[in-house]
């Protein structure tokens, strides 16, 4: 049965501006966005569980052929090697880089084929109207887990791997890497087919809305707040916490120091942007000479050999969008005392954007891996990773944390007169709607 088959109201409170509104009925094909920010609350799909469960399947049929078959192979001077997927990961060890190869192998491989078998076993239980053992465990780690699965983004790093080597090598595709695009694209479906709404509606039902919940105001002063995970509205205790009655998840009306903590981590990030930069992110060897290559040297190289839109997407994912998260996320948490209603929907927007395109950024440290796997051919021509690999990793992890601990409903709060600002990031009492 469809959520809107129940009768009494459903209410939302926005993620990004905290504004309690009720759900209108929705048909398949249909969303309902927030009135206030445009955050889009719930998105209704058709026939939701077959729609995962067959997309999903077939995501893991892909993956599956994907590491079956080779995956790329190059010869040069008679000599070549041939790779399969996992070797992009497992090649980096014998190199002293077990993070980053954890980081690869996890980002690629690990994480999609956990989520995907999550989602089957979620939906298989939902078909047969029984839901399985720990259903509601796994469905609150899907959430968790779609930041970080970038196939995605491993796809443009190989393709950018292929056209540096094509001048200088025979480069051959294997099933494996058709597989992969296929898989990729399989996946990005299954992400986007999941209807959060209407699964967590049919796991544990809907708990009627709080007594007093005023619609078209801000949640927390109400002592109101959403749950992150399953979307329902549940009242807070003590101190402003509390757990949600149908998912369990903690509840805060405001992240607990949000801003603090985002300066931390962009500290780190800056501080780690310096070695990946100056640093060699990779080693070339041709004929007996080794080259050490910046991110920057990297980009000079490809705009030399006349790639330029080779160079241009490296230089826009490893130099502009680092650099670019790092400021905006730090003129954020700058001005967010100093917000209002007037600016917060170009302030939420520039943190989507700021969300979204930081997981971009890890291109370069795949273009690495796929670049040690494959050029294997001794003194005549290999690559080894240098030292700025695991640091720009680092900076790509750190920041796209930076950017989930910052809380954006604290855009909209309305800002207190300087002397009863409060200490920490909790909303003013009384904030007006």
């Amino acid at each position: 049965m469809p959520p809107e088959s129940r009768p009494q109201r459903r209410l939302r409170a926005c993620q990004e501006c905290d504004l309690l509104v009720a759900l209108p009925p929705l048909r398949p094909g249909e969303k309902a966005d927030c009135p206030r920010c445009g955050h889009t609350l719930v998105k209704r799909h058709f026939r939701p569980a077959q729609r995962s469960m067959s997309l999903a399947l077939a995501s893991l049929v892909a993956l599956g052929m994907a590491l079956a078959f080779p995956f790329v192979s190059f010869s040069v001077g008679g000599v070549g090697n041939r790779i399969e997927l996992s070797q992009t990961a497992t090649t980096l060890i014998g190199f002293h880089q077990p993070l980053v190869a954890v980081a690869v192998l996890l980002t690629i491989i690990v994480l999609p084929a956990v989520y995907l078998l999550g989602v089957i076993w979620l939906q298989l239980g939902l078909l047969r109207d029984a839901p399985l053992p720990a259903s509601r465990t796994i469905a609150r780690s899907l959430a968790q887990l779609h930041p970080w699965m970038m196939t995605d983004v491993f796809i443009i790093g190989a393709l950018v791997s292929l056209i540096k080597v094509a001048g200088l090598a025979q480069i051959e595709l294997g099933a494996s890497f058709w597989a992969f695009c296929a898989f990729a694209l399989l996946l990005l479906l299954t992400t986007q087919s999941i209807d959060a709404d209407w699964m967590w509606f049919s796991l544990a039902g809907e708990p009627r809305a709080p007594a007093r919940a005023r619609t078209g105001e801000i949640a927390a002063p109400q002592g109101l707040s959403g749950c992150t995970t399953c979307g329902l509205v549940n009242r807070l205790g003590a101190n402003d916490k509390g757990r949600c009655r149908r998912c369990g998840e903690r509840l805060r009306a405001r992240r607990t120091h949000s801003v603090q903590r985002t300066w931390a981590l962009l500290a780190a990030a800056s501080v780690m942007y310096i070695p990946a930069n100056v640093y060699p992110i990779m080693v070339t060897t041709s004929l007996g000479q080794s080259t050490p290559s910046t991110i920057i040297g990297g980009v000079v190289e490809l705009i030399q050999m006349g790639s330029w839109p080779v160079a241009t997407v490296i230089f826009v994912a490893s130099v502009i969008v680092p650099v670019g998260k790092l400021v905006a996320l730090a003129w954020l948490c700058l001005v967010v005392k100093r917000s209002n209603e007037l600016n917060g929907a170009t302030r939420t927007r520039l943190y989507r954007m700021t969300e979204f395109i930081g997981r971009w950024s890890m291109i370069d440290v795949f273009v690495v891996a796929i670049l040690v796997a494959l050029i294997r051919a001794g003194s005549l021509m290999s690559i080894t990773p240098g030292p700025a690999a695991l640091a720009f990793g680092a900076v790509v992890v750190i920041t796209m944390l930076a950017a989930m601990t910052f809380d954006p409903r604290l855009i909209w709060d309305e800002p207190l007169p300087r002397r009863s600002r409060p200490t920490n990031d909790r909303p003013p009492e009384g904030t007006p709607g």
